[in-house]
């Protein structure tokens, strides 16, 4: 970081930095994750049987890259870096409900963020870091609905809802928690050929409340994962990845913040999965995503693995 000059006060230069980062932030306010990507992929569509599922999932993120509402390099410098860890409980039924079977779910999340930025001032360039660990926004699903239309093809519907639960501070860089509600209708398929080839594909909305702090209200977001793999054995191999575009304009006050700051990014990059039935081996997937086409967010890599257990 600099030394600012007794003629540019430090709360100024910090100020005018703080300027220069929101011009160019991510949709998202202050970098704070809102919904996860990259959680589904082979096997979208699929529910357990009626039962306990439990899961587990590790991810980590890091982008060297912030990108401007046309897509240009951001002159602010940035490093981020945010790992995290997640615990999911799946409650599966034979209650019918909608055609289909209920059931619910509830993930909670930890995150381990820091996030580095390097912004040009009159007086030269200024450091700021953020840094945050801590249980992230618990996420709920009081209604899931499982579809088997017919052999080959499975279907889930659900309504999410993430709550204010992680840590947050609204003068931090970073925060764990996005400080507001969300709402997230979603759809998901599977569909498995007789000759093993796999299409699945998760689709969902994220209706976004205002965070009370800064009266600050993301847009509405669009999230589409999908994967295309091949079945050998207890393998499936291919490639998997997500589009997320923001439909509706971010606003402070009710009001459009400056040009909407509507964000998108989409990814993509190997996938593999494992489930042999009747071992003691858990179901496993792992992905490794490469962002591209960023707009107003970061553009970077992230890696995944998850593996559930059900009883």
């Amino acid at each position: 970081m600099i030394r600012p000059s007794l003629r540019t006060p430090a709360k100024h230069l910090l100020a005018m930095a703080l300027v220069c980062v929101a011009s160019v932030s991510h949709s998202v306010e202050n970098g704070a994750p809102i919904t996860p990507f990259g959680v589904f992929d082979f096997g979208a569509g699929m529910l357990p049987p009626a039962g306990v599922t439990v899961g587990v999932r590790g991810a980590a993120y890091s982008a060297s890259e912030l990108r401007d509402t046309n897509g240009d390099r951001s002159p602010v410098g940035i490093k981020l870096n945010v790992n995290s860890a997640a615990l999911a409980v799946i409650k599966t039924t034979d209650i019918p409900l909608l055609g289909g079977t209920y059931g619910f779910a509830a993930v909670v999340p930890y995150l381990d963020m820091d996030n580095r930025l390097t912004v040009p001032t009159p007086m030269g360039p200024l450091g700021l870091r953020g840094a945050n660990v801590a249980i992230g926004d618990v996420s709920i699903a009081p209604v899931m609905v499982k579809w088997t239309p017919s052999p080959g093809l499975f279907a889930n519907g659900r309504v999410e809802f993430q709550l204010p639960t992680g840590s947050y501070k609204a003068d931090r860089l970073i925060n764990t928690g996005a400080n507001h509600w969300t709402i997230s209708p979603a759809f998901a398929f599977t569909w498995i050929s007789p000759s093993g080839l796999e299409v699945s594909s998760n689709m969902q909305l994220n209706f976004h409340g205002k965070n009370k702090d800064t009266q600050y209200q993301s847009g509405v977001e669009y999230q589409h994962e999908f994967a295309v793999g091949q079945h050998v054995g207890p393998w499936t191999f291919g490639v998997g990845g997500y589009l997320y575009q923001q439909l509706s304009d971010d606003k402070v006050g009710g009001v459009r913040f400056e040009d909407g700051n509507r964000s998108r990014v989409m990814a993509l990059g190997p996938a593999i999965s494992f489930f042999e039935l009747g071992s003691d081996w858990p179901l496993i997937w792992a992905h490794v995503y490469k962002e591209f086409g960023a707009r107003n967010r970061t553009q970077g890599t992230q890696f995944a693995i998850r593996a559930a257990w059900s009883f």
